[in-house]
């Protein structure tokens, strides 16, 4: 009996000091916690302090600070495509990295700047002609870019902003060409609708030509069995064309590795799909081609599809088409920007609905947001970076001399000797000197 008191006399000064330890640990975490609150008030003080005096250094701070903490990668559900001759289509869910997240959304957010100061300059009057702006469907260029090689080919039409820069043009040559100026991507002689870039052949002004071209260009990389492919951008406006069934029917004959791209904005300059095609089903325009349908304003749904599609080339199955429904902010171009004449065949509402609830910058930089890939003060951070860069462009550009008249005339021919060409009138003349002969080109 004794050695059972005995027993639980241990137990109960056993008990007692464990409880006392533990309050002493509880009172330890009390007190780290406090200290870490106190640390945490300090640092949002010298926060608070440092942004209304070094806003950059601020917002690196916060950054830094909550680096760790983001989500490095998450699996997203993409709208499922719409199939045309395809027993399977692209994957329904896609895996996006913090980094190709931040990478897109500042690509995207570049374009959308450099077309609206674009389209500032031309209101002031700073430069004369018609752009067309790309504002809207920029995950259409951004999403495509990244599916592809540096090495494989690109083509478009007359809006050729946006796939210039994801080509890798500067933003300042971009801006520069469309003011005329020396240091644009042309030398300030193609202007909005013609730039050049290695591997990608512009900016082609008549509508629907450059699907012939993309062709052609598809049929270079079979006869060199390099294994790139051409992707052939147009709009659902082109698709009416003549030329592009007889491109379609080339490349299906001889299995060409062509993406045959329609960007479906809903209207060819001031009409709408509807009433300028009896079927708008434009993946499916090719018959004996393979297409589908993509959520062109969705930047994920674009690079799923893109690779999908390019592995489809690559693989020897010929062409297939790719129809990105997609939407325009601005008018066709620069002279139909005033609203009265957009209200004449689409509604200010219908625009800002799209903006409102599709837009693919805003809907990307959500999906980050609310899966804790980034913070906000970073998505600010990079719109405050790209603002001063697109404004460094714009003054260069409008800094920048034209180009003189004597040297309108160059590089017409590739290596071949010096001829004469019509000046501005018939009597006058000027001399073209091939671009082989001039150190100045690139």
């Amino acid at each position: 009996m004794s050695q059972t008191f005995a027993f639980c006399e241990t137990l109960e000064e056993s008990n007692f000091r464990l409880q006392k330890e533990l309050l002493e640990k509880q009172k330890e975490i009390t007190a780290l916690k406090r200290q870490l609150e106190e640390k945490e008030q300090a640092i949002l003080l010298l926060e608070r302090h440092i942004k209304f005096n070094r806003p950059n250094l601020a917002v690196r701070i916060v950054v830094n600070r909550m680096f760790s903490q983001f989500t490095p990668q998450v699996t997203f559900e993409i709208k499922k495509c719409s199939l045309h001759g395809l027993e399977e289509g692209p994957a329904e869910t896609t895996v996006l990295t913090r980094d190709e997240g931040l990478s897109l959304y500042r690509c995207m957010q570049t374009l959308r700047q450099m077309e609206h100061k674009a389209d500032e300059l031309h209101k002031q009057k700073l430069f004369s002609g018609h752009c067309h702006f790309y504002a809207g469907q920029e995950a259409c260029a951004v999403g495509i870019e990244a599916s592809i090689d540096k090495s494989d080919h690109l083509i478009t039409s007359y809006r050729c902003h946006g796939y210039s820069f994801t080509r890798g043009v500067p933003v300042r040559e971009i801006l520069a060409e469309i003011a005329g100026r020396t240091g644009g991507v042309s030398k300030g002689r193609g202007g909005s609708m013609h730039m050049y870039t290695p591997h990608f052949y512009g900016g082609n002004a008549i509508v629907g030509s450059q699907i012939s071209l993309g062709a052609g260009i598809a049929l270079a990389c079979q006869y060199q069995r390099n294994k790139q492919i051409c992707i052939t951008v147009y709009g659902d406006g082109a698709s009416n064309q003549g030329q592009l069934f007889e491109a379609f029917n080339m490349a299906a004959l001889w299995k060409l590795p062509c993406v045959f791209v329609c960007e479906n904005n809903r209207y060819s300059i001031g009409t709408s799909a509807e009433r300028c095609s009896a079927s708008t089903d434009f993946y499916r325009r090719g018959d004996f081609i393979p297409g589908l349908r993509v959520d062109g304003m969705d930047v994920l749904s674009v690079r799923e599809a893109s690779k999908f599609a390019t592995d489809h080339c690559r693989s020897g199955r010929g062409p297939i088409v790719m129809e990105l429904q997609t939407y325009r902010y601005f008018g066709h171009h620069t002279g139909d920007s005033d609203l009265s004449l957009l209200r004449s065949y689409r509604t200010h509402e219908e625009v800002q609905d799209v903006r409102s609830h599709h837009d693919p910058i805003s809907k990307l930089k959500e999906q980050m947001l609310n899966n804790n890939m980034a913070s906000s003060e970073e998505f600010e951070e990079i719109g405050r970076e790209i603002t001063a860069d697109v404004e460094e462009a714009a003054q260069f550009a409008m800094s920048d001399p034209e180009p003189s008249v004597e040297d309108l005339c160059n590089c017409i021919y590739h290596n071949s000797p010096p001829v004469k060409v019509r000046g501005l009138n018939p009597w006058a003349k000027l001399q073209s000197v091939s671009n082989s002969l001039r150190s100045d080109q690139h």
